[in-house]
């Protein structure tokens, strides 16, 4: 880490922006998870299907992840789906017929209580799939559940991208020091909201006028990816 560098972050440090992110029908509207910890991660329904109002969410648990417990909601009824061990695999929330709205105009939050898988610096994907129902009764489903591991099919299909959750280390406000368990293409996905990031001469950052900063000074390059077991530091 160079002096000057460090020295001009403390002046940007108050106007660090976290770049905007990206929302789906139904996404993850709680931000990242952190790594080992119990969480409630928010589900964000944007708008419904072509005008019709949600009418029905159901979210697929990966694996992984722990402990669930989806929040009661006045979106209305919720239930769930277990395995033959008895992990939950699917929660689902329904309306009662008589609170269907007439049109798409309400935005929903669903919440489910989890405990977050300790593999940091990783993405985990809630396949979703949402129902809405017209005026006249007739019901449509989009599958939130693409994955970027898909093949895009020609002329485009009917899966959209699954609600993703980042993993991140736990960490403190200030520096902090890491391991990377894996791979990271797209720093971007894991260290948006960070300062600034550092392996040894090279930083990142998704702040537009830190960015800047790192390229215009002299024995600092640019930080583009990072390779399993590359170790770094962090400024939260």
């Amino acid at each position: 880490m160079t002096t000057k560098l460090i020295a001009s972050l403390f002046v940007l440090g108050a106007a660090v922006a976290v770049p905007g992110v990206a929302r789906a029908h139904i996404s993850i509207a709680s931000g990242p998870g952190f790594a080992n910890t119990t969480q409630e991660i928010t589900f964000g329904v944007g708008h419904g299907c072509a005008g019709a109002d949600t009418y029905r969410v159901r979210v697929e648990i990966p694996a992984d992840v722990l402990s669930v417990r989806p929040l009661r909601s006045d979106f209305g009824k919720v239930s769930i789906e277990k395995d033959a061990a008895g992990a939950i695999t699917a929660v689902s929330w329904q309306k009662a017929e008589a609170d269907a709205l007439d049109a798409d105009i309400a935005y929903y939050k669903l919440v489910i209580r989890l405990k977050v898988p300790n593999k940091p610096f990783t993405t985990y994907f809630f396949k979703a799939h949402q129902t809405c129902r017209a005026m006249d009764g007739t019901l449509s489903t989009v599958d939130w559940s693409m994955l970027p591991t898909d093949p895009v099919v020609d002329g485009g299909g009917t899966d959209e991208p699954a609600p993703a959750l980042v993993v991140l280390p736990a960490r403190q406000p200030g520096w902090n020091k890491f391991v990377v368990a894996q791979p990271v293409a797209d720093l971007s996905t894991i260290f948006g909201d960070a300062q600034i990031v550092w392996k040894g001469t090279a930083a990142y950052s998704a702040n537009p006028s830190t960015a800047t900063l790192i390229t215009s000074t002299a024995g600092v390059t640019a930080l583009t990816s990072l390779a399993a077991n590359d170790e770094i530091w962090v400024k939260y």
